[in-house]
């Protein structure tokens, strides 16, 4: 290894998801970062249109360079029938190799559901899929304030950003 060359690692990645609102009357659940939101309808989506495991998801592509959603996740919806992006995010985290995230951060913008009272489960269930101490994940949510789509009630917005660290063999 060339002397000058830092044998520590570190890269970050951003993702972005967003999904617009079924009708209501589609009984699709709500699915954010795992959980089941009531009152709220499902995502028009192939999968359960879970927009933070989704963005977390690019996120780490954007880190190793291998196509989750596209690829992996979508050989898993259409021909194993895999709809649970729960799935698709432990599949993601099998690309990382020996890279190990010591943080994710997660901004959710959308005025339905009310995120609030869940942010501490939304992070204790990523924390789990992904495991993480719940220290090592960060989440906040915006309601837009009516200036997008996802403002207007539409549908829901995440990034992610993730950061990972790796110490070279010398």
């Amino acid at each position: 290894m060339n002397p000058h060359e830092n044998p520590f690692i570190v890269r970050t990645g951003i993702g972005q998801d967003s999904h617009r609102f079924l009708l209501p009357e589609s009984n699709k659940p709500c699915i954010i970062a795992g959980l089941i939101f009531d009152h709220v309808p499902g995502f028009n989506a192939n999968s359960d249109g879970d927009v933070v495991f989704h963005a977390i998801c690019n996120a780490i592509s954007s880190v190793t360079g291998i196509l989750i959603l596209g690829a992996i996740a979508d050989d898993l919806c259409l021909k194993d029938g895999i709809t649970d992006s729960e799935v698709y995010l432990a599949e993601a985290m099998k690309t990382l190799g020996r890279q190990k995230i010591s943080h994710v951060a997660i901004t959710i913008e959308g005025k339905r559901p009310k995120f609030k009272d869940r942010l501490v489960e939304m992070r204790q269930n990523i924390a789990r899929v992904m495991k993480l101490d719940i220290s090592q994940v960060g989440i906040t949510a915006t309601s837009g304030e009516g200036l997008t789509d996802f403002g207007c009630g539409e549908g829901v917005q995440c990034f992610a950003i993730i950061t990972t660290s790796e110490t070279r063999m010398l």
